[in-house]
């Protein structure tokens, strides 16, 4: 199946997606909140269970921020913060890191920019030291072997890597355009090509000194700490930085027009060696609409979440007309999010038969609807992988970061197990209704090898 790169950005690893948590009737991860008097928000989570910490920063900036003609600079901007500082050496910062027995990465998606280091407890306030430092002293120059030129570089390539010679990304991009035109959600992450290649060190300046302020971060510490250990640290490093500005930035959220008319978009390259079939539709977000999401949540599930769903039963297992088969929706976005209805076909089964197949179990459920036994499965099953999540202290900060980082609250983390629990067959299948019904637009996309394409008929070539 086309996976999902661009929904998360550009995340060199995962530390889990989605909404989804802790039990409100455990305590171990109970989290403490306050805020710096510069504006920057802390969260701490205690985990006793091992020497160590997660120590993650949060930048309430991504590729919806960016202005008009200025695509990837978000995400190149991820870059340039390894790069330099008054203080630390060009590519220091990740050594001192790595030789201290950590380990550090960092993503960009539309919506956020997180950093994030795994130490020992004891390089706890080294790691804030190095997160402050960069967030007020980066190095942005003109020299061509400097390091924002040189990233730019280094960004484009990756495009030219990663989606640019990936034919379902290509596809994927294709899709996303067409399904939020006028929104920024319309442009991947990495940017445009041309775009990145014409940004300047004064755009690199220009958006550093707007968006990476305390008054625009959050702090997530998981770990073998107390709160009172990380106020202490916190206010020693971070709490000496003074925000860039007292306006808070305009972020670049906005309402996401309905699709106007259905449209087909086909892709076919040599490299694909699997076709794919795929519906878009435009449905909510948790944080739009939350009880509409709890619902298509579970609903998703049910029609396609899994081996057990009623397509990949009906198409794979029964029918043995797909190889895959499945239905979610990146609810996880601030804005409304795509829900994507997506499989592929076994072998000597076109796209037209399987479209239909496909289409006759989504139709069925949306005319009989769900039964309580199905629902009640999925939402237990929810509600236990929360639950589980908590076995990952990488997984926990995540989850807090990325849900306060679009808008979201503590209270909304811990609530899940017991709200997605809440949702019944009707809710469900009124949500299914609401996001796939008849009078509902989409984008359909068809991936294909090229020497199948010459079959494909009125196709809209993107």
């Amino acid at each position: 199946m086309m996976k999902a790169f661009l929904a998360g950005g550009l995340a060199a690893v995962s530390l889990g997606t989605g909404l989804a948590y802790a039990d409100t009737a455990e305590a171990e991860w109970s989290p403490t909140t306050f805020e710096l008097e510069n504006g920057m928000e802390v969260v701490v989570l205690p985990d006793n269970r091992a020497p160590v910490v997660t120590h993650m920063v949060w930048y309430k900036v991504g590729a919806v921020d960016e202005d008009p003609g200025k695509s990837g600079i978000a995400h190149l901007f991820e870059h340039v913060m390894f790069k330099e500082t008054d203080d630390i050496g060009p590519e220091e910062f990740t050594t001192i890191v790595q030789r201290n027995g950590g380990q550090l990465n960092a993503f960009t998606s539309w919506d956020y920019t997180a950093y994030y280091e795994r130490v020992e407890k004891s390089q706890l306030e080294r790691m804030m030291e190095l997160e402050a430092e960069r967030m007020t002293d980066l190095i942005i120059n003109d020299d061509p072997e400097g390091p924002f030129i040189s990233e730019r570089d280094v960004v484009k390539e990756e495009r030219r890597q990663r989606i640019d010679n990936n034919p379902g990304v290509i596809l994927q991009e294709q899709v996303m355009s067409a399904l939020y035109q006028d929104h920024p959600y319309a442009i991947t992450v990495i940017g445009k090509m041309d775009e990145v290649g014409a940004l300047t060190p004064q755009d690199g300046l220009d958006f550093y000194r707007k968006w990476y302020t305390p008054s625009e971060a959050i702090l997530v510490v998981a770990g073998d700490v107390t709160p009172q250990d990380v106020r202490t640290l916190a206010e020693r490093t971070y709490g000496q930085i003074e925000s860039a500005s007292e306006e808070i930035p305009q972020r670049g959220w906005q309402d996401v027009e309905p699709l106007d008319e259905t449209q087909l978009i086909t892709h076919r390259d040599p490299k694909v060696r699997q076709p794919e079939w795929e519906r878009w539709y435009l449905s909510t977000s948790y944080t739009r609409d939350r009880d509409f999401a709890y619902a298509l949540d579970v609903a998703m599930d049910v029609l396609g979440g899994g081996r057990t769903s009623r397509l990949y039963q009906a198409l794979v297992e029964e029918q043995k007309i797909a190889s895959e088969a499945s239905a979610n929706a990146w609810l996880s976005l601030h804005d409304r999010a795509p829900a994507v209805l997506s499989a592929s076909p076994s072998d000597g089964v076109s796209l037209e038969e399987l479209e239909a197949a496909y289409m006759t179990v989504v139709n069925d459920v949306l005319e009989n609807g769900f039964n309580e036994e199905e629902v009640e499965r999925s939402r237990n099953s929810l509600a236990a992988s929360s639950i589980y999540q908590r076995d990952s202290q990488a997984g926990m900060a995540n989850l807090y970061g990325s849900t306060l980082a679009v808008g979201g609250s503590v209270e909304d983390v811990m609530a899940y197990p017991e709200d997605i629990r809440k949702v019944s067959a009707d809710d469900a299948i009124a949500a299914l209704r609401r996001v796939l019904g008849e009078d509902k637009n989409y984008i359909e996309a068809h991936l294909l090898p090229e020497e199948e394409a010459a079959a494909e008929e009125g196709q809209t070539d993107e």
